[in-house]
Order: C-alpha cells, then structure tokens, then sequence
C-alpha cells in the first residue's frame, strides 16, 4: 500500500519542522510539501497531490478557514472539494471559535497544538499521539495505534434478537466524535422545541471548545443547548453537552425524577467525555427507556453502551457509512449487531421522532442505507 502524502501548511517554521518529522518518522505515511500559509497551500494542491491536509488557522495573507472554504468551494481548490483537512488549533477561546468555523466551512477534524510543555520531545509526542490516527482514518487506512483504533469496514450486522420487551423511550443520548459537529449542526436543528425527551450528548471534545460548541448549537436548534453543569434536573426539550474532560452521566433522583452528573473518573475508550458511560448510566436510570443515537466517529466508543440499550429493551440507531466522516463508531455498534437502523445522516433526525413517538424501526432492507465510502 502506497504511504499517505500529507502536505504540512503552517507560518511557524519550528510547528512546521515537528509535524513534519513526526509524520516522516511514521512509514505509512509521506510529506510530500509544506506552505507557509493558505494561498501558497492552494497554489501547491495541483503539483503536490496530496492525500490530506493539515491545516494551521492563524496565517499571513490567506488563513486556515478561508483555505478550506476555498478547497471546498472551487477556484483554487477546484478538485479537491472531498480533500481530507486536519485543522492544527490552540486551546483557547479564540482558538475554539476559529476551530468551529473551520469545521463549518468543511475541515474534517482539528487537533489541538501543545501547550505548556517542557520540551520538544513531549510536543513531538503530543502531535503524534493526536495526528497520526486521525490521518489514517481520515484516509481509510488501519490505524494500529493503541489509543484509537479503527473498527474494520465491514457490512453491518442485522440486529441482534431482542432479550427483552421493547421500550417507548423516555430520554435520547447521543454520541460522536470526528464529523460530529456538522454532523450534529444538521441533526440537532431538524428536531422540534417540544420534543418530548430530555436529551443527552457526549462529543468526543476538549474543554473550552464544549463551551462554545453549546452555545453555536444552542443558536442553531429550537431546543435549548447547554453545557452541562452537574445536577441539572432533566427536563424535555434541552441537550445538555458534556463538557470537555468530564463524563456525563445520568442520575437518578428517585421516581421519575432525573438530573445530570459529572465526573473525572478516569477515560473510556480513551475519551472523557465518553459515549459508554452516558449510555450505560441512561439504561440504568431509566430502565431501558432509552433512545441511543451514534453518529461519525473515529474507533469503537459506544458500541458497548448500545448493546446495554438493547438488551435492556431499549433503541440504537446509527449513521451510515456513506455520510459518516469516519465510520468508525456507527461502524462498530452496526457491526456488533447492535443497531435497529442504519441510516443517511439526513433521515436521523426524522427516525429520533418516529422512536420517540413509540413507532417500531424500519425494517432491516429499507433501514441499512449503507454506502460504500470509508
């Protein structure tokens, strides 16, 4: 299998010398040029051809989002519309914001740049523990790190047999993580503000950017969107979005009475937050009222929870591959036999009512849309 040819833009010299030796140091992966900055990177996509971009936002004369909103728009970028683009971001507000608007005009996932460390060892050791799986999923190919690794792309599974009666739901949890944000910026605006379930959401998000993710989801939807605060009574018609380094969970508060929690207990799937804990504290709560819902996301976090939701007589519905990012956690919950729908990221949101109005999935021909890419 030929390498992945990754092009590196980037104004400063010493980020652009890190990514590019920690990228050089991996063999299934080439850099094949750098840019100083978005204009020069547009003027180099034709000549170089390269398999994936990674993405600085702040740069002299053309920065990161206007390079990516030319990329996916034409001119420049003509060809190179479906260009995988890795946003390189600081761990601050402004970074935050600049991140999501990146996200929004078509970059893929971001990663975030070292901050506070000691040494460039420990930064060349941040950027490959966060770069490289991501590069390699963004393209398809294995990813063989421990931290995060990729379900392999396989047809899904009909749904598992159900064990249990099942049940009308009585709260939605969510989970994503790479192309989660767009992805969740279609869904989440398409349901009601009457929506008869208090809803629940871990994206696989650093903190400071949950923040601001709630609040751009919160001007978009009907429903209210907040970041969740620990004991926040559950009520129909909000999302509570787990925060950055914490788990969210659900807790019961006695009958038919439920709040939020959160915790540092250590990572899930190497995530915190995580979807599994979400999930399998939503089960418990609600005695398997649930209504799970996973959309794009790199590895395998919450294909535990959903077979929680199931066997407890609960409901999984999952993104399919075609629209998926990355198809790693639909992937993994569908192949695990988990998931009563597999559907297009634009039916999602029409399933989550027709389940919370009590209906009974789709059948499993009419319901496994699934395509071919990723």
């Amino acid at each position: 299998m030929n390498p992945i040819r990754v092009m590196v833009v980037d104004d400063s010299v010493v980020v652009r010398k890190i990514v590019t030796d920690v990228l050089s140091a991996d063999p299934g992966i080439e850099v094949v040029g750098t840019a100083v900055n978005g204009k020069v990177a547009l003027a180099k996509l034709e000549q170089l051809k390269p398999d994936l971009v990674t993405m600085d936002i702040e740069m002299p004369e053309m920065n990161g989002i206007e390079a990516v909103r030319a990329i996916r728009g034409g001119g420049a970028g003509r060809g190179h519309s479906r260009l995988p683009i890795i946003m390189f971001s600081t761990l601050t507000e402004r970074g935050a914001t600049a991140t999501l608007d990146a996200l929004s005009a078509g970059a893929n996932d971001y990663v975030t740049k070292p901050a506070n460390v000691g040494s460039v060892a420990q930064s060349m050791e941040s950027v490959r523990e966060q770069l490289i799986p991501r590069i390699k999923a963004l393209t398809g190919r294995p990813v063989t790190t421990v931290a995060r690794a990729a379900a392999p792309v396989a047809p899904p599974r009909p749904a598992a047999p159900r064990t249990a009666p099942g049940k009308k739901p009585a709260v939605l949890v969510i989970g994503s993580s790479t192309g989660g944000p767009e992805a969740l910026a279609r869904v989440l605006p398409a349901l009601p503000a009457n929506l008869p379930v208090p809803v629940l959401l871990a994206q696989h998000m650093p903190p400071v950017f949950t923040r601001q993710f709630a609040q751009r989801l919160d001007r978009l939807c009907a429903l209210r969107v907040v970041e969740a605060v620990d004991g926040t009574p559950l009520v129909p018609g909000t999302v509570h979005l787990a925060p950055g380094d914490h788990h969210l969970v659900v807790r019961a508060n006695g009958r038919a009475s439920y709040a939020t929690s959160l915790n540092q207990s250590p990572p899930v799937n190497f995530c915190r937050p995580a979807v599994d804990p979400l999930f399998r504290s939503a089960v418990a709560a609600y005695d398997g009222a649930v209504l799970g819902v996973v959309l794009t996301g790199m590895g395998a976090d919450g294909r535990n929870g959903c077979g929680e939701v199931r066997d407890a007589g609960g409901t999984v519905v999952v993104q399919d591959q075609t629209t998926s990012v990355v198809w790693g956690m639909p992937g993994a919950v569908a192949q695990a036999g988990y998931a009563d729908e597999v559907l297009p990221l634009d039916r999602v949101a029409e399933a989550i009512q027709r389940h919370l109005a009590g209906a009974a999935p789709l059948n499993a021909t009419t319901a496994m849309a699934v395509g071919g890419r990723r």
